[in-house]
């Protein structure tokens, strides 16, 4: 009876360290789960215009990334077409994005590259999940 008891409570003791361990988000988890807030931007730069556009794009990106609400500002160029940019910006929501367009930055940024842009195409999209190996 003795070890009965023993075994039982070392059972209970078990399946209440498993069920706290699945209660704790887990690394890989947290990766996955993003409630992020995405402004996905193709830019078209007028020909000869590039390395004045990306002076201006580097400093905003590198000023966005300094907002509390900006995860990431990623900035691409198409292999097959050197004036066509990539904009991949991460938010923690629609307001954030907002509050990144109210600022200095950024509206420095859009008055000196008015005349450089071409085309742009925006949208927006909520993050699903998120796989990288990190830094």
């Amino acid at each position: 009876m003795r070890k009965s008891i023993v075994m039982s409570t070392a059972a209970l003791a078990l399946l209440a360290g498993v069920f706290i361990f699945s209660l704790m988000p887990s690394r890989d988890a947290a990766a996955q789960s993003s409630g992020a807030y995405i402004n996905a931007v193709e830019l078209d730069i007028a020909p000869g215009q590039m390395a004045k556009f990306m002076e201006a794009i580097r400093e905003n990106g590198a000023a966005s990334v300094k907002e509390p609400g900006c995860r990431e500002f990623n900035i691409s160029v198409l292999a097959s077409d050197p004036n066509h940019v990539f904009l991949y910006e991460v938010y923690d929501s629609e307001a954030a994005l907002n509050a990144h367009r109210a600022t200095d930055h950024f509206k420095q940024y859009q008055a000196a590259v008015a005349s450089l842009v071409t085309g742009r195409n925006v949208r927006a999209m909520t993050g699903v999940a998120f796989n990288s190996k990190g830094h």
